[in-house]
Parts: C-alpha cells; sequence; structure tokens
C-alpha cells in the first residue's frame, strides 16, 4: 500500500511521509531497520478490515520519508510521538517490529500513556541483547565503509531494564524462536513490564511471522479486540 499525496507531516524538520487508511480507533505501526511500511502490508489489510484506522510511517532516512547523516532511536522515537500529536490522536494502539519495537518502548519511557497497549516484535534493550553471530556479521558489513543504519544497530540501544517498570500498558512481547534477539533478552523484557505477555513463536524467525504472513495480523486483532473490552 502506498502513501497518498497528502500524507505527510514535517517533524523536527525532516518530512515524514506515512500511509493513513480504514476507520475506527487508530493503529500506529513502525517498521524496523532498513525496512518501509510496506513490511506490513498484509498486517494492514488485516487491520482495516477488522475495523481500523491505520497509520503506518516510514521512519526518518526510510523509504520516502527525508533523508538523515546519522540515525538514533530516540530521535525516532520523539518523530513517532510529534507525529501522534499532529494527527491529533487520542491513544491510540501500537505496533512495532524489530527496530519499531525499541522506539516504542522508548515513547513510552518518555511520553507515558500516549498509547494505551502496545505489541513488540523481535526487540532488544541493548546490542548485547542480539546473538553473537549477527552482531559479527553486522561488524563486518560495516568495515571499511560504515552504513549508518548498521552503527545504529551496533551502538544502540541502551535502555536500562528497569526504566520499562514505569511501562504501565498492556504490551504484547512477541519473539521468533528462530529470532536474532537472544532469548533471555526477551525474558528480560517481559520481566520488567508490568502487565507483559510474551509469546515465542515455533518455527519463525525474525521476521517470517511478520512479513507476507497472516500471523502477526490476527495477533493483533485478538490483543487489541481484548485491550478494547477491557
Amino acid at each position: 500500500m502506498h502513501f497518498e499525496n497528502n500524507a505527510e507531516v514535517i517533524v523536527r524538520g525532516i518530512r515524514l511521509r506515512y500511509l493513513d487508511v480504514g476507520e475506527g480507533r487508530p493503529v500506529v505501526l513502525i517498521h524496523g531497520n532498513g525496512e518501509t511500511h510496506l513490511i506490513f502490508d498484509r498486517e494492514i489489510e488485516q487491520l482495516t478490515a477488522a475495523g481500523y484506522r491505520v497509520i503506518a510511517p516510514d521512519s526518518r532516512g526510510h523509504g520516502e520519508s527525508g533523508p538523515v547523516q546519522e540515525f538514533h532511536y530516540e530521535d525516532m522515537a520523539e518523530d513517532v510521538y510529534q507525529l501522534i500529536q499532529a494527527l491529533q490522536l487520542r491513544q491510540p494502539l501500537y505496533y512495532g517490529h524489530s527496530d519499531g519495537g525499541i522506539i516504542g518502548l522508548l515513547l513510552e519511557i518518555r511520553h507515558p500513556g500516549t498509547v494505551c497497549a502496545m505489541a513488540i516484535s523481535g526487540t532488544n534493550l541493548s546490542p548485547q541483547g542480539l546473538k553473537e553471530d549477527f552482531l559479527e556479521d553486522c561488524r563486518r558489513q560495516n568495515m571499511g565503509s560504515p552504513n549508518p543504519l548498521i552503527t545504529l544497530m551496533l551502538k544502540e540501544p541502551q535502555i536500562n531494564p528497569e526504566q520499562l517498570r514505569n511501562i504501565r500498558i498492556p504490551v504484547l512481547v512477541t519473539v521468533g524462536e528462530n529470532d536474532l534477539v537472544r532469548p533471555e533478552e526477551t525474558d528480560q523484557i517481559t520481566a520488567h513490564l508490568p502487565n507483559a505477555t510474551k509469546v515465542v513463536l515455533e518455527g519463525q524467525d525474525h521476521g517470517s511471522y511478520v512479513v507476507g504472513s497472516d500471523i502477526m495480523g490476527n495477533m493483533l486483532i485478538d490483543f487489541f479486540s481484548y485491550e478494547n473490552m477491557n
């Protein structure tokens, strides 16, 4: 699904392009590193069919949004907060995949209560929360001519697990059985969030149940429907 011509907003000097489709309770979808909103094509179809309004931006420096020289998760989290304010969304639902999960946690740490319920997939609190073979591959790729997006993953985030205790909203934490996130990292996130539910998806990797799959969309609809009832 592609943007309409007017689906953009200037946030902190950066042009953010976003998809805004459907009617009903708003859901903000945030993609991962090096991706765009297009990874959520299937989830967007499912959510809009289920009666939700979906807002899915391309993060700064990604897709059709404005370029940047370097990346920081704190900047991306603030972008999402400002986008929510600009669109006058009142406590939307939120789903973030990979980097989108990191951004969601930072959003609620910095601006508590901005969203009313959150789902995150394949999320880490620090680079050490990723498996060593993945980190080593990133280091190899970054030799010689560093890629700012790879540099981001090697240096950030740096979230103290204790900061998660202030996130009071319901959080669905999902991870693939064969994810690039260490299992103990997902356990740590779930343990420190006061109102979290963890789901490990058997046979899935970091994005196999998200991109072009019905699995995550069905989980989101179930989770968000439950939160709507409570």
